[in-house]
């Protein structure tokens, strides 16, 4: 699968992500296992597919084909991990979900703008 349709289907899950966090309560016992295991269930192709998605970013920024520094996609891939645990356990203040859920769509679109102009 090519960077652009990864980089998208990621922003989609972001969205998501973002509306889990705005429409559900935090769990009432952070150590339930079986909630534990239903945010694995739903989490795990998602950090599977950033994964891949970070290889792919980095090889990109190596060759030289997008405007991103290694650094930019590293703390994007961290901060992506933080929001998807944040959206289901509800831990943080909405101003910090926000500014890491605008950090990580501000390089998404800016990976997005190199590959469609090269």
């Amino acid at each position: 699968m090519n960077l652009k349709l990864q980089t998208e289907q990621l922003r989609q899950h972001l969205q998501q992500l973002k509306n889990n966090y705005e429409e559900n309560d935090p769990p009432e016992d952070r150590r339930d296992k079986e909630f534990f295991l239903m945010v694995k269930s739903q989490t795990e192709p998602i950090y599977q597919m950033l994964d891949h998605w970070e290889e792919e970013a980095l090889a990109m920024v190596q060759e030289r084909k997008v405007s991103l520094h290694p650094h930019q996609v590293t703390s994007t891939k961290e901060n992506m991990g933080l929001l998807l645990m944040h959206s289901y356990y509800i831990d943080v203040k909405r101003k910090r979900y926000m500014e890491l859920n605008h950090s990580v769509n501000f390089i998404f679109d800016q990976l997005i703008n190199d590959l469609h102009d090269g």
